[in-house]
Protein backbone atom coordinates (compact mmCIF):
# COMPACT_ATOMS: atom_id res chain seq x y z
CA UNK A 1 0.00 0.00 0.00
CA UNK A 2 1.39 3.60 -0.90
CA UNK A 3 2.41 5.57 2.00
CA UNK A 4 -0.20 8.39 1.07
CA UNK A 5 -2.88 5.63 1.12
CA UNK A 6 -1.84 4.75 4.79
CA UNK A 7 -1.87 8.35 5.68
CA UNK A 8 -4.93 9.22 4.75
CA UNK A 9 -6.50 6.35 6.04
CA UNK A 10 -4.94 7.18 9.63
CA UNK A 11 -5.94 11.04 8.92
CA UNK A 12 -9.66 9.83 9.39
CA UNK A 13 -9.45 8.08 12.87
CA UNK A 14 -9.91 9.39 15.84
CA UNK A 15 -8.41 8.00 19.22
CA UNK A 16 -10.97 5.98 21.48
CA UNK A 17 -9.84 5.21 24.85
CA UNK A 18 -6.17 4.34 23.29
CA UNK A 19 -7.92 2.61 20.37
CA UNK A 20 -8.33 4.11 16.61
CA UNK A 21 -11.73 4.23 15.49
CA UNK A 22 -12.88 5.75 11.98
CA UNK A 23 -14.88 9.01 11.91
CA UNK A 24 -17.43 7.01 11.11
CA UNK A 25 -18.16 5.66 14.48
CA UNK A 26 -18.15 8.84 16.20
CA UNK A 27 -20.70 10.05 14.00
CA UNK A 28 -22.94 6.84 14.67
CA UNK A 29 -22.72 7.73 18.43
CA UNK A 30 -23.82 11.26 17.60
CA UNK A 31 -26.77 10.09 16.09
CA UNK A 32 -27.65 7.60 18.75
CA UNK A 33 -27.43 10.30 21.20
CA UNK A 34 -29.61 12.53 18.89
CA UNK A 35 -32.20 9.66 19.14
CA UNK A 36 -32.31 9.51 22.72
CA UNK A 37 -32.61 12.91 23.23
CA UNK A 38 -35.83 13.31 20.62
CA UNK A 39 -38.06 11.30 18.44
CA UNK A 40 -37.34 11.80 14.83
CA UNK A 41 -40.48 13.60 14.76
CA UNK A 42 -42.47 14.95 17.60
CA UNK A 43 -44.51 17.78 19.75
CA UNK A 44 -43.83 19.31 22.96
CA UNK A 45 -44.64 22.02 25.75
CA UNK A 46 -41.49 23.87 26.89
CA UNK A 47 -41.22 26.96 28.97
CA UNK A 48 -38.23 29.23 28.81
CA UNK A 49 -36.96 31.04 31.79
CA UNK A 50 -34.61 33.91 31.68
CA UNK A 51 -33.25 35.19 34.97
CA UNK A 52 -31.29 38.12 35.21
CA UNK A 53 -28.76 38.41 38.24
CA UNK A 54 -30.87 40.53 40.30
CA UNK A 55 -33.13 37.61 40.62
CA UNK A 56 -35.85 38.92 37.96
CA UNK A 57 -37.38 36.74 35.70
CA UNK A 58 -39.17 36.52 32.34
CA UNK A 59 -41.02 33.33 31.15
CA UNK A 60 -42.42 32.19 27.64
CA UNK A 61 -44.23 28.99 26.48
CA UNK A 62 -43.58 27.40 23.55
CA UNK A 63 -45.42 25.04 21.60
CA UNK A 64 -43.02 22.91 19.26
CA UNK A 65 -43.19 20.69 16.68
CA UNK A 66 -40.35 19.13 14.73
CA UNK A 67 -39.67 16.42 11.21
CA UNK A 68 -36.95 14.85 10.61
CA UNK A 69 -33.21 16.16 11.08
CA UNK A 70 -34.01 19.96 10.48
CA UNK A 71 -37.40 20.87 10.42
CA UNK A 72 -38.67 22.59 13.25
CA UNK A 73 -41.49 25.34 13.69
CA UNK A 74 -42.59 26.35 17.40
CA UNK A 75 -45.64 28.72 18.21
CA UNK A 76 -45.72 31.56 20.89
CA UNK A 77 -48.71 30.35 23.50
CA UNK A 78 -47.27 33.12 26.73
CA UNK A 79 -46.66 35.81 27.88
CA UNK A 80 -49.68 37.77 26.01
CA UNK A 81 -47.75 40.15 24.60
CA UNK A 82 -46.27 37.41 22.74
CA UNK A 83 -48.93 35.26 22.16
CA UNK A 84 -49.36 33.93 18.47
CA UNK A 85 -45.97 34.85 17.55
CA UNK A 86 -44.49 32.06 15.61
CA UNK A 87 -40.76 30.86 14.53
CA UNK A 88 -39.73 28.17 11.53
CA UNK A 89 -36.24 26.63 10.46
CA UNK A 90 -35.57 24.87 7.76
CA UNK A 91 -31.99 23.78 7.86
CA UNK A 92 -29.93 26.67 8.19
CA UNK A 93 -32.68 29.31 7.57
CA UNK A 94 -34.57 30.69 10.55
CA UNK A 95 -37.99 33.16 10.01
CA UNK A 96 -40.29 34.96 12.62
CA UNK A 97 -44.17 35.48 12.28
CA UNK A 98 -45.69 38.42 13.95
CA UNK A 99 -49.22 38.93 13.51
CA UNK A 100 -50.57 41.56 11.44
CA UNK A 101 -47.48 42.55 10.57
CA UNK A 102 -47.13 40.38 7.20
CA UNK A 103 -45.07 38.18 6.00
CA UNK A 104 -42.53 36.54 7.78
CA UNK A 105 -39.09 38.44 8.46
CA UNK A 106 -35.81 36.73 8.35
CA UNK A 107 -34.02 36.02 11.48
CA UNK A 108 -30.07 34.66 12.31
CA UNK A 109 -29.42 31.72 14.41
CA UNK A 110 -27.21 34.01 16.88
CA UNK A 111 -30.34 36.10 17.62
CA UNK A 112 -32.29 35.73 20.28
CA UNK A 113 -36.04 36.67 19.86
CA UNK A 114 -36.55 36.32 23.49
CA UNK A 115 -33.27 37.65 25.14
CA UNK A 116 -31.25 35.82 27.57
CA UNK A 117 -28.88 33.41 27.09
CA UNK A 118 -30.14 31.11 24.67
CA UNK A 119 -30.19 32.28 21.26
CA UNK A 120 -32.52 31.33 18.69
CA UNK A 121 -30.30 28.08 16.95
CA UNK A 122 -30.60 26.87 20.60
CA UNK A 123 -34.29 27.07 21.42
CA UNK A 124 -35.06 25.50 18.02
CA UNK A 125 -32.32 22.99 17.88
CA UNK A 126 -32.21 20.62 15.52
CA UNK A 127 -30.19 17.22 15.03
CA UNK A 128 -26.25 17.77 15.92
CA UNK A 129 -25.45 15.41 13.54
CA UNK A 130 -27.38 17.39 10.47
CA UNK A 131 -24.90 20.39 11.74
CA UNK A 132 -21.39 18.73 13.20
CA UNK A 133 -19.64 16.12 12.59
CA UNK A 134 -17.38 13.55 15.33
CA UNK A 135 -13.46 14.80 15.32
CA UNK A 136 -12.91 13.31 18.37
CA UNK A 137 -14.05 11.06 20.91
CA UNK A 138 -12.89 9.28 24.05
CA UNK A 139 -14.87 7.35 27.24
CA UNK A 140 -14.30 5.97 30.74
CA UNK A 141 -16.13 3.92 32.64
CA UNK A 142 -18.99 6.89 33.22
CA UNK A 143 -19.26 9.03 30.09
CA UNK A 144 -18.33 9.32 26.35
CA UNK A 145 -16.95 12.66 25.62
CA UNK A 146 -17.14 14.04 22.21
CA UNK A 147 -15.56 17.11 20.32
CA UNK A 148 -17.44 18.58 17.23
CA UNK A 149 -17.04 20.68 14.37
CA UNK A 150 -19.36 22.71 12.67
CA UNK A 151 -19.85 21.70 8.79
CA UNK A 152 -19.82 25.09 7.78
CA UNK A 153 -19.49 28.14 9.02
CA UNK A 154 -23.54 29.08 8.85
CA UNK A 155 -23.62 27.02 11.95
CA UNK A 156 -24.17 28.71 15.48
CA UNK A 157 -21.10 27.38 17.25
CA UNK A 158 -17.74 26.09 15.31
CA UNK A 159 -17.22 23.66 18.51
CA UNK A 160 -18.60 21.79 20.82
CA UNK A 161 -17.58 19.17 23.40
CA UNK A 162 -20.28 17.42 24.43
CA UNK A 163 -20.40 14.63 27.11
CA UNK A 164 -23.13 11.78 27.47
CA UNK A 165 -23.65 9.14 30.24
CA UNK A 166 -23.05 5.63 29.36
CA UNK A 167 -26.84 5.16 28.40
CA UNK A 168 -25.78 7.47 25.78
CA UNK A 169 -28.16 10.06 27.46
CA UNK A 170 -26.65 13.77 26.46
CA UNK A 171 -25.88 15.55 29.75
CA UNK A 172 -23.73 18.50 28.72
CA UNK A 173 -22.04 20.38 25.87
CA UNK A 174 -19.67 23.63 25.94
CA UNK A 175 -20.14 26.08 22.78
CA UNK A 176 -16.95 27.50 21.26
CA UNK A 177 -16.01 30.22 18.58
CA UNK A 178 -13.72 29.66 15.73
CA UNK A 179 -11.29 31.11 17.94
CA UNK A 180 -11.74 28.54 20.58
CA UNK A 181 -13.46 31.12 23.01
CA UNK A 182 -16.04 29.35 25.40
CA UNK A 183 -19.23 31.16 24.56
CA UNK A 184 -21.79 29.67 26.27
CA UNK A 185 -22.20 25.98 28.61
CA UNK A 186 -25.24 23.77 28.17
CA UNK A 187 -25.95 21.39 31.26
CA UNK A 188 -29.15 18.74 30.49
CA UNK A 189 -31.04 17.82 33.79
CA UNK A 190 -33.84 15.66 35.74
CA UNK A 191 -34.30 12.94 33.64
CA UNK A 192 -38.00 11.83 33.35
CA UNK A 193 -40.18 9.54 31.29
CA UNK A 194 -41.76 10.85 28.71
CA UNK A 195 -43.28 7.66 27.74
CA UNK A 196 -43.39 6.24 24.58
CA UNK A 197 -39.91 4.69 25.67
CA UNK A 198 -38.50 8.28 25.10
CA UNK A 199 -36.47 8.77 28.97
CA UNK A 200 -34.28 12.20 29.01
CA UNK A 201 -33.28 15.50 30.60
CA UNK A 202 -36.70 17.34 31.74
CA UNK A 203 -34.10 20.25 31.86
CA UNK A 204 -31.57 22.16 29.97
CA UNK A 205 -30.24 25.01 31.43
CA UNK A 206 -27.22 27.17 30.27
CA UNK A 207 -25.35 30.02 31.28
CA UNK A 208 -22.73 32.26 29.78
CA UNK A 209 -18.92 33.56 30.69
CA UNK A 210 -20.13 36.79 27.94
CA UNK A 211 -23.36 37.17 30.29
CA UNK A 212 -22.22 36.92 33.98
CA UNK A 213 -25.07 36.69 36.38
CA UNK A 214 -27.43 35.51 33.75
CA UNK A 215 -28.90 31.94 33.38
CA UNK A 216 -31.75 30.70 30.69
CA UNK A 217 -33.85 27.17 31.37
CA UNK A 218 -35.97 25.09 29.27
CA UNK A 219 -38.50 23.05 31.12
CA UNK A 220 -39.70 20.13 28.90
CA UNK A 221 -43.59 19.44 30.20
CA UNK A 222 -44.36 17.25 27.45
CA UNK A 223 -42.98 15.73 24.72
CA UNK A 224 -45.11 13.30 22.22
CA UNK A 225 -44.01 11.27 19.09
CA UNK A 226 -45.64 12.82 15.87
CA UNK A 227 -46.11 12.59 12.26
CA UNK A 228 -46.64 15.77 10.31
CA UNK A 229 -46.72 16.73 6.59
CA UNK A 230 -43.77 18.44 5.14
CA UNK A 231 -46.46 21.76 4.72
CA UNK A 232 -46.79 22.40 8.27
CA UNK A 233 -42.82 23.45 7.87
CA UNK A 234 -43.42 26.28 5.67
CA UNK A 235 -43.31 30.02 5.88
CA UNK A 236 -47.43 30.15 4.10
CA UNK A 237 -48.37 27.61 7.71
CA UNK A 238 -46.62 29.84 10.03
CA UNK A 239 -49.89 31.95 10.76
CA UNK A 240 -51.91 28.13 11.33
CA UNK A 241 -49.33 26.27 14.03
CA UNK A 242 -52.02 26.53 16.44
CA UNK A 243 -54.50 24.47 14.60
CA UNK A 244 -52.05 21.49 15.33
CA UNK A 245 -52.68 21.42 18.87
CA UNK A 246 -55.02 18.67 20.20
Amino acid sequence: MKLTNLILIFSSLVLFSGRAFSQDDGNELLKRIDGKLMPESYEAYRKLINIEPNGRKKEFIFYTVKKGKDKIAMLYLSPASEKGRTTLRLGENMWLYIPNVGKPIRITSLQSIVGGVFNNADIMQIDYNAEYDVVKMDKDEKKYILELKAKNNTVAYDKLKMWAAKDEILTKIECYSASGMLIKTLEFKEIKDFGNGLVRPSVMETYSPLYKGYKSIIIYSQVKPREFKDEVFTMNYMSKLDGLRK
